[in-house]
């Protein structure tokens, strides 16, 4: 099974730029204003038009407890292929955001010790997952990782679920090794691949190649 990529928290169009050009299938844009890597929908509208991605590229968008009209407005700028909730959305939200714009919906589950059982929660509803670290400063993007030796369980549910299940937190390419150990079907990155708040061209083609090594 070939690992999913995805890199996320793009929010300068050098950033984008290195996306596209990357192994990534999954590129991550922040729509969630209280976020350091939050960037405008019309400014991604215009990113994508300059540069647009590979076909086998998808864009998602990351929301943190949006209203729908959020999510639809964005929508009417920017192509998303995948919307990714990562706050504390219902279930009924999530049933309204696909009926609304018919998009795949992926849900950021934070990992604790009820985590298993949100997953379960959202079975047949959403069209992936995103197991996270949740603290109290920040939803996510905090370049802390969790104890990775869970990772088998969250794969499971999600193999059980027949949905693609993406790790994120504290990912670099210093201990991606090590993940990969725990045999994730994908990955998540943000800061992990940032040098000075941007993505790192270099960063990116040392995480590729030690995945591809491993692969």
């Amino acid at each position: 099974m070939t690992l999913l990529l995805k890199y996320c928290g793009n929010h300068f169009y050098e950033d984008y730029k290195l996306a596209v050009s990357s192994h990534a299938q999954f590129i991550g844009f922040i729509f969630y204003e209280g976020s350091p890597r939050y960037v405008a929908p019309e400014t991604v509208a215009s990113w994508v038009d300059k540069t647009p991605k590979k076909k086998q590229q998808q864009l998602v968008g990351v929301f943190v407890n949006p209203t729908l009209e959020t999510i639809e407005n964005t929508l009417n700028h920017v192509p998303l292929d995948v919307v990714q909730l990562h706050g504390t959305e219902s279930l009924p939200f999530v049933q309204r955001v696909k009926l609304s714009t018919q998009c795949p919906v992926w849900k950021a589950i934070h990992h604790e010790q009820e985590a298993l059982q949100i997953m379960q929660l959202f079975h047949g509803e959403v069209d992936g997952f995103i197991v996270d670290v949740k603290t109290k400063e920040a939803w996510g993007g905090t370049g802390q990782s969790f104890d990775w030796r869970a990772i088998p369980r969250y794969t499971k549910e999600a193999i059980k679920q027949s949905v693609p299940c993406l790790i994120a937190g504290g990912i670099t390419p210093s201990n991606v090794e090590e993940l990969l150990g725990y045999q994730p079907q994908g990955i998540d990155l943000a800061s992990g691949i940032e040098a000075n708040g941007r993505k790192s061209k270099d960063l990116i083609t040392e995480l590729e190649g030690k995945v591809v090594q491993m692969s």
